[in-house]
């Protein structure tokens, strides 16, 4: 059974008097343990498929499961439950709270999910340790560089243990060097076994997976496995 199964899925949205299909029936598995790279043009539906792995919204029809769970009509309290419990989401702005540490923001969705204060300080350290910031824990946003603040979001994302990490355009506010820097985090997270899917409209950026979706006009265009990355 695939981690995640998309069968019909769409999603369509009312503009004035105007019905716009933002997805139209996509079909996609996705295994455990795979790194995902999902591709197109702005308007392609790669971003509404994104939300809606993400548990972030609903479709308008077809059917999703999740670890085997049909998410499709869950309501928004199961929801919720689903994206602390299962999901991990890594933002092209990195959403850290300015006057807390390191540590600390890492530490907030186990609050949220009041996992006990000593195992949070634990399982925190050893997330920022994993992403090479173990001298940085104490360290305010102002006080890191941009590819450290989205070591600390990817952190922040991994901690609660999720069975998949989103990631929309994490590369797109930081320079080449930098992008590199965290395409090697993500790059080694999936060596070590967790489930990667990644929004992106670079292709060098793409490369990093082992399996390419590209969208357009809200259907799957082409699915193909990076040759090079197997």
């Amino acid at each position: 059974m695939p981690l995640i199964e998309l069968r019909g899925f769409t999603k369509s949205y009312l503009m004035g008097t105007e019905t716009i299909r933002a997805l139209a029936g996509v079909d996609l598995d996705i295994e455990k343990g795979e790194y995902l790279a999902i591709m197109g043009a702005s308007g392609s539906g790669k971003s509404t498929l994104m939300n809606l792995i993400g548990c972030l919204d609903t479709p308008s029809a077809g059917t999703y499961r999740l670890n085997e769970q049909a998410i499709e009509h869950a309501s928004q309290d199961d929801l919720a439950r689903i994206r602390n419990r299962e999901i991990g989401f890594v933002f092209q702005t990195f959403h850290l709270l300015p006057r807390t540490t390191a540590l600390q923001n890492v530490e907030l969705p186990m609050i949220y999910a009041r996992v006990p204060r000593a195992e949070c300080r634990r399982r925190a350290a050893e997330a920022l340790e994993r992403v090479g910031l173990k001298e940085r824990m104490s360290h305010h946003p102002n006080e890191l560089s941009g590819g450290q603040r989205q070591r600390v979001a990817i952190a922040r994302a991994l901690v609660n243990r999720p069975s998949i990490l989103l990631a929309d355009e994490p590369t797109g506010n930081l320079d080449s060097t930098t992008s590199e820097e965290i395409m090697a985090v993500f790059d080694e997270l999936s060596r070590g076994g967790n489930t990667v899917i990644m929004v992106t409209h670079e292709a060098d950026i793409a490369a990093h997976a082992r399996r390419r979706v590209v969208m357009r006009d809200g259907k799957v265009l082409s699915d193909e496995r990076n040759a090079h990355r197997q």
